[in-house]
């Protein structure tokens, strides 16, 4: 079932055409990738779906809902959450800390949950702990609990990125480059924890991804975009032997 679905969406700055009638589905529970060369459109599509940049034409529908240009945190609150290439966790909190921020609706925000439902508050925050803690062991940050977010490294920041987004309980989680400047081995166990958080949470996600080897590795779905279009979809190993795209991708392209 189409989960996401982007229909003949165009956005242009000025003279330059960004997305030029861009048609793209995404199945829900599925891992979707989204790769193209440089300036293909890939981030401008990922920055209008969630709200970041507003469309000139198309529409945009979650759950059968029109989302098309309602502001980033109405579509966060629809169910989407995105990362960014360059992981930004609060340097002066710990691990845990980072994650335990991004739990949705928490009463103990307010005050007068604080005053009349102390037994409630209390009790979403032993339930936040609990998934916190499941998270962090599920993608191997348990052993740094405790530590300053500061201290991690980069492959560790990215970790603790797709924890933080888990912790917000989105329907589908948009991931902008994960890998990027991480080394071979770290990478592939960052796909692997993407597919164990989408198995254990029934998540779905599209990720914007230049590594064509990890997309044909763990994506099931892809779309290939070049000059603001989607010029081949569907399975890897057959996108990937498309002429037009093994042009694009060798540098033959008109």
């Amino acid at each position: 079932m189409e989960q996401l679905k982007i229909n003949n969406i165009r956005k242009s700055f000025g003279g330059i055409v960004a997305l030029d009638g861009v048609d793209f589905s995404v199945k829900r529970k599925s891992i979707t990738g989204l790769v193209g060369p440089n300036g293909s459109g890939k981030t401008t599509l990922f920055n209008s779906i969630t709200g970041f940049i507003p469309v000139d034409e198309g529409s945009i529908k979650f759950n059968d809902i029109d989302i098309t240009n309602l502001s980033p945190d109405k579509i966060a609150n629809h169910g989407i959450i995105r990362s960014f290439q360059i992981p930004k966790p609060f340097s002066k909190m710990t691990v845990l800390e980072n994650v335990l921020l991004s739990a949705r609706d928490q009463l103990g925000e307010n005050i007068l949950p604080l005053l009349f439902r102390k037994k409630e508050v209390i009790k979403q925050e032993t339930e936040n702990h609990e998934r916190a803690r499941e998270i962090l062991e599920l993608l191997d940050l348990s052993h740094l609990t405790n530590e300053y977010s500061a201290g991690l490294s980069g492959g560790q920041k990215k970790l603790l990125e797709l924890a933080r987004i888990l912790m917000a309980d989105p329907d589908i989680i948009l991931l902008d480059e994960p890998i990027a400047g991480v080394n071979p081995t770290l990478a592939n166990k960052i796909f692997e924890k993407i597919i164990d958080m989408r198995d254990k949470y029934d998540k779905t996600f599209l990720i914007v991804e230049h590594n064509i080897d990890i997309v044909r590795d763990y994506c099931e779905y892809i779309g290939v975009m070049n000059r603001g279009k989607i010029i081949a979809d569907g399975d890897p190993s057959k996108v990937f032997e498309d002429d037009k795209v093994l042009n694009i991708y060798l540098g033959l392209e008109d």
